[in-house]
């Protein structure tokens, strides 16, 4: 037995006043109506109903019982309520959880503006490089990785970006620009450490000629596993480094970097935002998600029109 449709049943048979018509309101046939509260009256062992050919009349039971069911299927429609409100309604917490350099680079720069678009959303930002990143515990899970990206996980893509070359005006206003990857050797280079590059070269690629391809021999001057402290040299004035074009976009943009070597690039990384579930996604989190691409894809198109 339903329990719960049964309470529901009996319910809508009494304001009703009728089987017929709580089958109507119910939008079930009136036998299964029948059906419900004589199954609903056979687990109380108790008559609910007197039934006559002309009206329905509560027994006391039912009288009492009554009362007690509709607190009852109230409490539920009004958590029901809440519950889908929130999945709805364009407020509450969202939970990120992102990697340092997508936080630092890319996610809060973009937070002010979003908090004035969606001022009920509170975003909660947990901050951590993770091997296996939790993403059952968050609504958002940002992950960075390669264009080929294909794990065993409910993702969308925000925005594939190339890595490329650059270094600050005043760097290159002091050893000048490289004009060919070669060049590259006789410059100070700021690579990152991977376990499966190799430190001493940069492999790269010319985006209108695909199939040109470069394996430059590089004397770095700094090797670090953290994008932030390559970056952060590279501002200050201390070499080139390879980056991704979404983290290193608002720079381009203010000149604080300059592209180096174009149309080389060193490779294509793609950022992804990992979900607990594909189903019951609340509508704050599409927004967010939307707002991401939709301001990553602008920035780069700015950096892109700053470098041209």
């Amino acid at each position: 037995m339903d329990r719960l449709l049964s309470m529901r049943a009996f319910e809508r048979v009494v304001d009703e006043g009728g089987f017929a018509a709580a089958a109507r309101a119910l939008d079930i046939s009136a036998p299964v109506v029948t059906r419900l509260v004589a199954d609903l009256e056979e687990h109380l062992g108790t008559r609910l109903l007197q039934r006559t050919t002309r009206r329905l009349a509560l027994t006391d039971a039912g009288r009492t019982y009554l009362q007690r069911v509709r607190n009852i299927l109230q409490d539920i429609d009004e958590a029901e309520a809440v519950t889908s409100s929130q999945t709805q309604e364009l407020a509450g917490v969202l939970r990120v959880h992102a990697p340092p350099v997508l936080a630092s680079h890319v996610i809060g720069p973009l937070l002010g503006k979003f908090h004035q678009s969606y001022p009920k959303i509170l975003l909660d930002i947990e901050v951590e490089t993770a091997k296996e990143p939790p993403i059952e515990d968050f609504d958002i899970t940002l992950l960075g990785a390669d264009a080929g990206f294909n794990a065993d996980v409910v993702a969308r893509k925000i925005v594939e970006a190339e890595t490329i070359l650059a270094a600050s005006p005043d760097y290159l206003s002091r050893r000048g620009a490289p004009q060919v990857p070669a060049d590259l050797a006789r410059h100070d280079c700021l690579k990152l450490k991977t376990p499966t590059a190799h430190p001493r070269y940069w492999n790269m690629w010319r985006t209108d000629k695909p199939k040109k391809m470069a394996e430059v021999e590089i004397t770095p001057v700094l090797l670090a596993n953290h994008t932030d402290t390559l970056l952060q040299a590279a501002l200050d004035g201390g070499g080139i480094t390879s980056v991704s074009l979404d983290v290193v976009a608002p720079y381009l943009t203010e000149g604080r970097l300059v592209r180096v070597l174009a149309p080389w690039i060193t490779g294509r990384l793609a950022m992804y935002a990992a979900l607990p579930s594909r189903k019951f996604i609340p509508q704050r989190t599409n927004i967010f998600l939307d707002y991401l691409v939709d301001e990553t894809r602008r920035q780069i198109s700015k950096a892109l029109e700053a470098c041209a």
